[in-house]
């Protein structure tokens, strides 16, 4: 399964969501049932990055996904020298809701791809509607991990879940050096992936 460079909106009519399994049921059932609704109620949103080919439904396979949507975070979860900065009521923050890649492409890199992804998405969008921050909440360890890796913090635990964010400020200037990098990394990808097949 190769996939293309361009994340999409979900579009129930035109994804398959039933094929999706990234190995976490949670994750699983988020994009199979309940993105779309989500979506239509303007909870959130979800971008998809879709196969090249679709199934025999005429339906494209999603290989990746991410889903966004607004929040605040209070600054009393902040460490103390970034909590002085901002006001006592909450500050509005982005919060990436989930993100989650097919199992088929573990280790291969598209991990690392849609999060550059979500972040350059974001902070487009942060140009029109400011925000102070992305926050994640971390389903594992290994996700949490994962995120550390590309300059997230330790915020805080919700619901039993560790908490972790990244300024704006810091995205943008990750963003722009790793641009490059994004390109590189998915070209790589997709030859890899076409040269199963020579």
């Amino acid at each position: 399964m190769s996939y293309s460079k361009t994340f999409k909106e979900l579009d129930k009519s035109q994804h398959d969501r039933a094929s999706f399994d990234c190995g976490e049921k949670e994750l699983n059932d988020f994009i199979q049932t309940q993105a779309a609704k989500h979506m239509q109620a303007g909870i959130s949103r979800t971008m998809v990055l879709p196969a090249l080919v679709p199934l025999p439904n005429q339906k494209y396979p999603i290989c990746s996904f991410y889903s966004i949507a607004p929040s605040s975070i209070s600054r009393d979860t902040l460490p103390q020298a970034m909590a002085k900065k901002l006001p006592r009521y909450p500050s509005p923050v982005f919060l990436l809701a989930q993100l989650a890649v097919h199992k088929e492409f573990h280790g291969s890199g598209l991990g690392k791809v849609s999060l550059i992804k979500a972040l350059e998405y974001l902070w487009e969008i942060n140009s029109h509607m400011r925000a102070y921050a992305i926050v994640v909440d971390c389903l594992t360890e290994q996700a949490e991990s994962f995120y550390a890796k590309y300059g997230f913090e330790v915020l805080c635990e919700i619901n039993g879940r560790v908490r972790m964010f990244i300024p704006m400020k810091t995205v943008v200037s990750y963003s722009l050096r790793r641009k490059s990098e994004y390109n590189k990394c998915i070209n790589t990808i997709c030859y890899i992936r076409h040269s199963r097949f020579l």
